[in-house]
C-alpha cells in the first residue's frame, strides 16, 4: 500500500500530492516511478520526484469532472517490464475557490452582483492570505471552459464604454489580485475594462494608484508587461488532438493526459 497526501486535489489541479512508500518499494535508484489517475473519460501519467527513499513527490493533474479515480504507482526500470507497485484512490473535488472562479465568471456584467463583491470585501478578515487567493483563482479560472463569447464586461456589449459600472476588473484590482488581474487583461474585454470608471468615478488604474499597489499598477500601465510569478508559469502545457503534455518546471515534474 502507498499513502498518497493529501488524497483529494481541486478539479484545476496544480497541488502537490506526496507518495510515501512502503519498505519493499524502497528500492534502487535506476527505478523511476509514475503515477497512473484512471478517470471515467480521460487518465493522467505522472512522474515524480524523488525526495528521499521512502517518498515521491509530483503535481495533480487538473481533471475534467469530480469523481474519485484509481491511481495506479508504477514503476520502469530499463530492461524490465513496468510494474503496478500499489493502488489507491484519490478524489478530485470542486473546492470553493473553484465556486468563486464559477461564480465570477458568471456575474462578469451583472451589476449586482459585483456590487455584493465589494460587500464581501469590506467584512472579510484583513489576514486573509491575497497571495494564496489570487493563486487558486487564477488557476481555477484558467481551467474553467469559458464559452467563446464570454467577456470581461459581460455579455452585453452594447453598454457604451461611458456607463458608470463596476467590472470584474475592479474587482480583481480591489483585492490586489495580479495574477487574477493579468489573467482578465488577456481575456477578451479586459483591455476595455481599464477605462471604466464606477459610480465613484475610478478606474482599475485608478484603484491600483489609490490603493498603492505598485506591481499592479505596472502591470495595467507598462507596455510589456510581463506575466507575475506564479505556480501557473512555472508550467508549460503543449496540446496534440486528445492529448496534452504539461512539464512542471518547479518540480521538474511531466503530467500527460489523454482522453480515455
Amino acid at each position: 500500500v502507498m499513502k498518497l497526501n493529501p488524497q483529494q486535489a481541486p478539479l484545476y489541479g496544480d497541488s502537490v500530492i506526496t507518495v510515501q512508500l512502503t519498505e519493499e518499494d524502497k528500492v534502487e535508484d535506476d527505478v523511476v516511478f509514475y503515477l497512473v489517475f484512471t478517470g471515467s473519460t480521460v487518465q493522467h501519467c505522472t512522474s515524480t520526484r524523488k525526495i528521499n527513499p521512502g517518498s515521491l513527490e509530483t503535481i495533480s493533474p487538473g481533471h475534467d469532472c469530480c469523481e474519485t479515480v484509481k491511481v495506479a504507482l508504477c514503476a520502469s526500470r530499463e530492461g524490465h517490464p513496468v510494474l503496478v507497485v500499489a493502488e489507491e484512490s484519490f478524489q478530485f473535488v470542486q473546492d470553493e475557490v473553484y465556486d468563486a472562479a464559477q461564480f465570477l465568471a458568471t456575474c462578469a456584467g451583472n451589476q449586482q452582483a459585483l456590487n455584493f463583491t465589494r460587500f464581501l470585501e469590506r467584512s472579510r478578515s484583513p489576514a486573509a492570505d491575497v497571495d494564496f487567493w489570487d493563486e487558486k483563482v487564477a488557476l481555477a479560472f484558467r481551467h474553467l471552459k469559458l464559452p467563446a463569447e464570454w467577456n470581461v464586461l459581460g455579455a452585453d456589449q452594447s453598454l457604451t464604454e461611458n456607463i458608470p459600472r463596476e467590472t470584474l476588473m475592479h474587482f480583481a484590482v480591489r483585492l490586489g489580485l495580479l495574477r487574477l488581474t493579468w489573467f482578465l487583461l488577456q481575456q477578451p474585454g479586459g483591455r476595455g475594462a481599464l477605462s471604466i470608471h464606477n459610480n465613484e468615478g475610478a478606474t482599475p488604474v485608478s484603484l491600483a494608484l489609490e490603493r498603492g499597489y505598485q506591481k499592479l499598477h505596472q502591470l495595467l500601465t507598462e507596455e510589456g508587461a510581463r506575466e507575475p510569478d506564479s505556480w501557473s508559469t512555472l508550467s508549460h502545457t503543449v496540446h496534440s488532438g486528445d492529448y496534452s503534455v504539461k512539464h512542471h518546471r518547479g518540480l521538474g515534474v511531466y503530467l500527460l493526459t489523454a482522453e480515455a
